[in-house]
């Protein structure tokens, strides 16, 4: 039986075993998706070289940086955000090869065409992981500003505390890729000035457990656009699916795989997802 799951810490909130394994038993397919909880990406590598029957695996918070350094290559756009979210296993003769994608980048771009507007030119990007990076790359292709917001010094970004009511009038999208305000920790939300949202705010989570985060609720409370991570997810799981079934071929002397073009807006991700 092939062997598919996601690897990362905590996973308590997450719904991509339910959303895989209703998949396999809805299509007949045989095969099982599992959470896999590890401490670091050195033991994502060990649980791909210790069980032979696992061909694909997703990566979650906070593993999504550190996993380049077991991947034996990406795709373009792994590569441009520098960020994996997918790892596809081929194997022969003993020997893993291991090549890294990025499926959260135009999956979120998906999300959140619909709901933009002509006024959504400028993003703040609370975070700096590498679901922000991949959010912050999907944006910029849609000609989108985006400034990082940090709880630490970052030369990318600024702090939470210089989000002043000028800065929130600028920036009218926001995104949350932080897990604050994740199941368990419901009642928790990012610090940022909420009293300044306008109706012409759009305020995105990537969370989708809860449903309705606090930071979701305080941007409805002021009439702002809000959507949660859920859409994002079935996209980007959808996208690993199509990843890992598709034929690749490769040598294990010459690993060079055909890498995905930049996402660039809604033709090129229906043209490489879908």
């Amino acid at each position: 039986m092939k062997k598919f799951g996601l690897v990362g810490y905590p996973l308590e909130h997450s719904f991509s075993a339910d959303y895989f394994n209703r998949k396999f038993a809805d299509e007949g397919i045989d095969a099982k998706y599992i959470n896999f909880e590890v401490r670091s990406a050195e033991e994502i590598y060990d649980l791909i070289c210790s069980d032979e029957e696992i061909v694909g695996l997703n990566v979650t918070s906070p593993y999504k940086e550190d996993v380049m350094s077991i991947v034996s290559d990406t795709d373009y756009i792994a590569d441009m955000v520098g960020a994996v979210n997918v790892l596809k296993i081929f194997r022969e003769d003993g020997a893993v090869y291991i090549k890294g994608y990025n499926t959260d980048s135009p999956a979120f771009g998906k999300s959140i065409i619909p709901l933009m507007r002509a006024y959504h030119v400028s993003a703040l990007i609370l975070g700096t992981g590498g679901a922000a990076h991949a959010v912050a790359y999907a944006l910029t292709q849609l000609g989108v500003e985006c400034v990082f917001v940090s709880r630490s010094e970052c030369a990318e970004g600024i702090f939470y505390r210089e989000i002043t009511e000028k800065v929130m009038r600028k920036f009218r999208i926001i995104v949350n890729c932080t897990p604050v305000g994740m199941f368990p920790e419901v009642n928790a939300m990012p610090k940022i000035p909420y009293k300044y949202l306008t109706p012409e705010h759009l305020l995105y989570d990537l969370i989708y457990n809860p449903e309705e985060t606090r930071f979701l609720a305080m941007g409805r409370r002021y009439g702002a656009q809000t959507k949660n991570g859920l859409e994002m997810l079935h996209l980007q799981a959808e996208a690993s699916w199509e990843i890992w079934n598709r034929e690749e071929t490769f040598t294990f002397c010459d690993s060079d795989d055909i890498d995905l073009p930049p996402f660039d807006g809604d033709e090129k991700y229906d043209e490489y997802f879908f």
